[in-house]
């Protein structure tokens, strides 16, 4: 009866993070963003940041809807003991980000293509290439130190790497990228934005060619101004809103 009236509060709290953040799942899937039922996003709703929302875990990204969400507290690991305990790399890593990270409200974990072809390489640096890859120009960390899966002490590594809020993407070395933002918004739109910059990366070393690799100062100019751009990883978001309630209206659910 307990986990039954838990389950009912968790559904009936939080109603507009979780639609967003269930869109995001959604649209990561439509986009070929997520691997298998493998990776995991989660969204911080009390001010400190302790407890937050999670996919259940080996939930296929195409199939969760805003009920299915996880209400999960740092503080509490009771929830791993239930049959709805989320995948045990999921707490690890999430768990961590948000214990020590603040400033992380939402944290999306990955396997995209491109991206994680960067993280295997011996130099997984981005260079600013583009417009798209100077979005992430001083503004991203890489994990040189890969230690296995992400349990609760790879967890706890990770997020010290990411106590610099500077920092919004980390390069997983070996594994894939992690994006935090301070929204479900801002953050899915810098996942979308450095898997796109990865390809165009990794594309443009296929040709072989040398590359126009943008000078310090316009890289850190462009970065600046997509910094400040006006509300673009809302009106993205908004529009993902838009498609899913006429396509798959049962997200919201």
């Amino acid at each position: 009866m307990a986990s039954q009236v838990r389950a009912i509060k968790q559904e009936q709290t939080f109603t507009q993070e979780r639609i967003e953040l269930a869109a995001a799942f959604r649209w990561a899937a439509r986009m070929d963003l997520h691997e298998a039922v493998a990776n995991h996003f989660s969204l911080a709703v009390n001010e400190e940041g302790t407890q937050f929302l999670m996919n259940p875990n080996q939930m296929h990204f195409s199939r969760i809807r805003a009920s299915d969400l996880l209400l999960m507290d740092v503080n509490d690991t009771t929830m791993m003991d239930t049959p709805h305990a989320p995948d045990p790399t999921a707490w690890g890593l999430h768990g961590s980000i948000h214990r020590h990270c603040r400033h992380a409200r939402c944290v999306m974990h990955a396997h995209p293509e491109y991206a994680t072809v960067l993280a295997s390489l011996a130099d997984s640096q981005l260079p600013p290439i583009d417009q798209n890859s100077a979005i992430f120009y001083n503004r991203y960390v890489i994990d040189h130190d890969y230690g296995g899966l992400a349990l609760s002490d790879e967890g706890e590594r990770c997020a010290q790497l990411l106590s610099n809020p500077d920092h919004k993407t980390m390069i997983m070395g070996n594994h894939g990228v992690m994006v935090i933002g301070d929204t479900v918004a801002d953050t899915f739109n810098r996942l979308f934005y450095f898997e796109t910059a990865a390809r165009n990366y990794i594309q443009a070393l296929q040709t072989g060619r040398p590359l126009r690799i943008l000078p310090d100062e316009v890289a850190e100019k462009t970065a600046r101004q997509l910094d400040a751009y006006p509300s673009q990883g809302g009106r993205h978001l908004s529009e993902i809103l838009a498609i899913l309630d006429r396509e798959e209206p049962e997200f919201r659910d």
